[in-house]
């Protein structure tokens, strides 16, 4: 049976709830967390101004644009919101998407940039590309992937002091479950799917 989420009610309209769950599954969208991930480690990877500066420009790449393209295609009416509710809606985005981030790891090699940065770039590409391969047959969930996957490389990075990453991948999980975009296999999918990236970006480290 093909699984089909629904259409969320106006905002308005919602629970006290799913009020919540909204605030917390558009706040911690995929590109936002992504976004946010790459200022962090590109922080990091120098722990000046030019690191943060290395992040920003893999942000463009692997999360300004696809905000652009999703904002685009909802314009136009192709798309059903910013969280492609319609998994056949999916492919074509995230096709571009991946072109971008190509161009992204393209840039940041030529141009040099610190090794945690190029290779967290790496591992989002292996993310995003297992995930186009999933989301042809079947929906999983993208939230989760990259919440997940988020998780697990600020631990690698940063130690057992920001564990409390991980309840934003639990709040995200709820959130998705609350206005039931996903069901559990999907986010558990999603989740293990954000691990491997997670390893990817451990074993080229």
């Amino acid at each position: 049976m093909t699984f089909s989420p629904p259409a969320p009610p106006a905002f308005a309209d919602c629970t006290p709830r799913q009020k919540a769950a909204r605030v917390v599954s558009d706040g911690l969208a995929p590109a936002n967390m992504v976004v946010a991930l790459l200022l962090l480690i590109g922080w990091h990877s120098t722990a000046s101004w030019t690191g943060l500066g290395w992040g920003l420009l893999a942000a463009l790449f692997c999360g300004v644009v696809p905000i652009g393209i999703i904002a685009s295609g909802v314009r136009r009416g192709a798309l059903t919101d910013q969280h492609i509710r319609v998994r056949r809606q999916r492919v074509v985005p995230m096709a571009l998407s991946l072109v971008s981030v190509v161009a992204g790891v393209t840039l940041l090699r030529f141009l040099g940039a610190p090794g945690e940065v190029f290779t967290l770039v790496v591992a989002m590409l292996v993310g995003l590309v297992s995930s186009l391969l999933v989301t042809i047959g079947w929906q999983i969930s993208i939230h989760m992937s990259v919440a997940g996957g988020a998780a697990m490389i600020l631990l690698l990075v940063f130690g057992p002091r920001v564990l409390p990453a991980a309840l934003i991948a639990a709040a995200v999980a709820w959130s998705r479950l609350v206005l039931r975009a996903h069901t559990p296999a999907q986010l558990l999918a999603g989740t293990a799917l954000g691990g491997a990236s997670a390893l990817t970006f451990l074993l080229l480290s």
